[in-house]
């Protein structure tokens, strides 16, 4: 299993649970995307079996090692005392369906009807709880009310502030946030041995935090797209010849992963801008800033028109530029 940069503060709390053997049932884990969440999820559960089939584990964070009994089960599947809810592929296998079930949260009963096999615990991973639909998180929220004994429940969030507050009440919050240069480094290094020194400083500097993020935007030529994006944040586009050029270019369908970069860059670099300016000029940095998110969060979970998107979001760059009439935007 990868190793897990960062996080110490989260790292801290669940051992503190684990070393005094008195785990709270539920923990929320959430943060920005990419930060290592799912990988925290994971990594927690593999240590919480591994610590409870005895002898505890010596290794330092949530580290277990890959010789461990318990984390041959694991990583073969076939722990009879963990299960993980994600969303499902569809029939043709290439898609994955919208939300977890309430068929997949019952099937959690088969684990709670028998006492755990081979630790005093038993362990449920969802990645993430935001894809509950809602009768599964009506559903879920009961084990949570009333949580079988000895059960862990790491529930994996990118939008903890929309689910049920009766679920966040019933959790303890684990926050991670986006990693420092040094943790960013170490992640990235250890997720790409063949990447150079000169391309893990890059793509540290592109996922903004977000290791996850960094290795999405691999091959996807992100200086040339953050260079063309700056040419129009500074010297405006009156003529909307770079934003139309560059609409037309990201609404193929084969520069769909640019266009998610572009989604996720334009955002930041009117954040970046925003930071160098004062009064008037920031309060309307500020405001660009805010319909860029909303924009680019709408792009594809709405399924709207790359072409148009990119168009309005380059045109949010172009008002940043000096003396540019921010209506062009």
């Amino acid at each position: 299993m990868s190793p897990l940069c960062g996080h110490e503060h989260a790292v801290a709390a669940l051992r503190t649970g684990l070393g005094d053997k008195r785990l709270h049932h539920g923990w929320l884990i959430s943060g920005p995307e990419g930060v290592g969440k799912a990988l925290f999820a994971a990594k927690a559960a593999l240590r919480i079996l591994a610590d409870g089939a005895g002898p505890p584990v010596s290794a330092p964070g949530l580290d277990v090692p890959d010789s461990h009994p318990i984390a041959k089960l694991v990583e073969a599947g076939s722990h009879p005392d963990l299960m993980r809810l994600e969303r499902l592929t569809k029939d043709s296998g290439t898609e994955l369906a919208r939300s977890i079930t309430v068929d997949q949260v019952r099937s959690l009963q088969r684990l709670f009807s028998t006492t755990p096999s081979l630790s005093p615990w038993r362990v449920v991973i969802i990645d993430a709880i935001d894809d509950l639909e809602r009768p599964a998180a009506n559903a879920l929220l009961k084990n949570l009310e009333e949580p079988p004994s000895n059960s862990v429940f790491l529930l994996v969030s990118h939008s903890p502030e929309r689910l049920l507050p009766t679920i966040r009440s019933r959790c303890r919050q684990l926050r991670l946030s986006r990693l420092d240069h040094g943790a960013m480094t170490s992640a990235l290094e250890a997720a790409l041995p063949d990447a150079d020194t000169s391309e893990i400083k890059a793509l540290a500097e592109v996922g903004e935090g977000s290791p996850g993020r960094a290795i999405a935007f691999r091959g996807l030529e992100i200086d040339a797209l953050d260079r063309v994006m700056r040419d129009i944040a500074q010297a405006g586009d009156p003529t909307n010849s770079k934003r139309s050029q560059l609409a037309q270019s990201l609404s193929l369908k084969s520069a769909q992963p640019r266009y998610e970069a572009f989604l996720a860059r334009a955002p930041s670099l009117i954040a970046e801008i925003a930071k160098q300016r004062s009064g008037g000029a920031l309060a309307e940095a500020i405001r660009l800033w805010e319909r860029a998110q909303d924009l680019a969060g709408s792009g594809t979970r709405l399924s709207l028109d790359p072409q148009s998107v990119v168009f309005e979001l380059a045109g949010m760059l172009a008002a940043l530029a000096p003396r540019q009439d921010s209506r062009a935007a």
